[in-house]
């Protein structure tokens, strides 16, 4: 079973990442999973008896993780998240129902950090179609570390949430200058309704005199108008490398062909666009970290 497989690559990551105190008490929970009561303890407790160290995996195992399940990326959990992930992959139930049952009592519950690891968590937890209404209020939160937790290197909004909520988690990541290029899927599932709320939130931002990041434009390239040709031509004269990569990006992308023509009249940045030099990963990257 794909659980199985999930559990069996947890263990090993979280065992050499752990203490043997650590291994020996979480084996002594996973035993002892006999009632809800000690399951919810065992849950609290991890952190106290793990540790909440970062984890330290290798190019093998994080590409390991991605063929388990595509999209998956512990690479930025820390060995609590995987030790509590374990019990709930580990926790007896008879069906969906108890499941979401036990899912709805901890997250009612929960603090930060628990509701960190309970959404990053829900791409390996059964029953995954049953967790839609549970994901769309991550979405919805005003807590960074959680919405994170949801929305980046995470692959379950790309593959159970409904386009509204998607397009609110990826309006949200805009608004709050999330890193755009950690959404899994973000290219899968651009949309025009998408494109035509950021493109009205960039006027919002330009006409306030504020900045954009050049990431939006990534979803918005397919959906280019002739309309649109004032916005990319702003950011072809925009002394912000970033944005005019964007834009000719974006061109690139464009659907129509008389949107399409405007790019060969930067034959620079269309080079540089056939030859790689740079991509919207590397855009999102370098935005991000100025």
């Amino acid at each position: 079973m794909q659980l199985d497989a999930y559990t069996s690559y947890l263990s090993a990551i979280l065992a050499a990442n752990q203490t043997e105190a650590g291994a020996a008490w979480l084996h002594k929970q996973i035993a002892s999973l006999h009632s809800e009561k000690a399951f919810y303890l065992a849950f609290s407790q991890v952190p106290r008896f793990v540790g909440k160290q970062p984890l330290y995996l290798t190019v093998d195992q994080l590409a390991e993780a991605a063929q388990l399940r595509p999209g998956f990326n512990p690479g930025l959990w820390t060995v609590d998240q995987v030790a509590r992930t374990l019990l709930l992959l580990k926790v007896p139930h008879h069906n969906s129902t108890a499941y979401s049952y036990l899912l709805n009592e901890l997250f009612s519950v929960a603090d930060l950090s628990e509701l960190a690891t309970l959404y990053a968590a829900l791409p390996l937890l059964p029953y995954p179609e049953s967790h839609r209404e549970r994901a769309a209020e991550g979405v919805r939160t005003t807590m960074t570390s959680v919405f994170d937790a949801i929305a980046l290197n995470n692959p379950y909004p790309h593959d159970y949430l409904p386009t509204e909520a998607w397009n609110q988690m990826v309006l949200k990541a805009v608004f709050n200058a999330r890193p755009l290029h950690r959404i899994y899927g973000l290219d899968n599932r651009r949309n025009a309704a998408l494109a035509h709320m950021l493109i009205d939130y960039a006027h919002e931002r330009w006409a306030a005199g504020r900045a954009l990041t050049p990431e939006v434009w990534r979803l918005v390239g397919p959906y280019l108008t002739t309309d649109n040709m004032p916005d990319v031509e702003r950011l072809f004269q925009s002394s912000n490398e970033l944005e005019n990569q964007a834009g000719a990006l974006a061109l690139a992308e464009s659907n129509s062909p008389e949107i399409k023509d405007m790019l060969s009249q930067h034959a620079d940045i269309e080079m540089k666009i056939r030859s790689g030099d740079f991509t919207w990963q590397s855009i999102g990257e370098r935005a991000y970290k100025a």
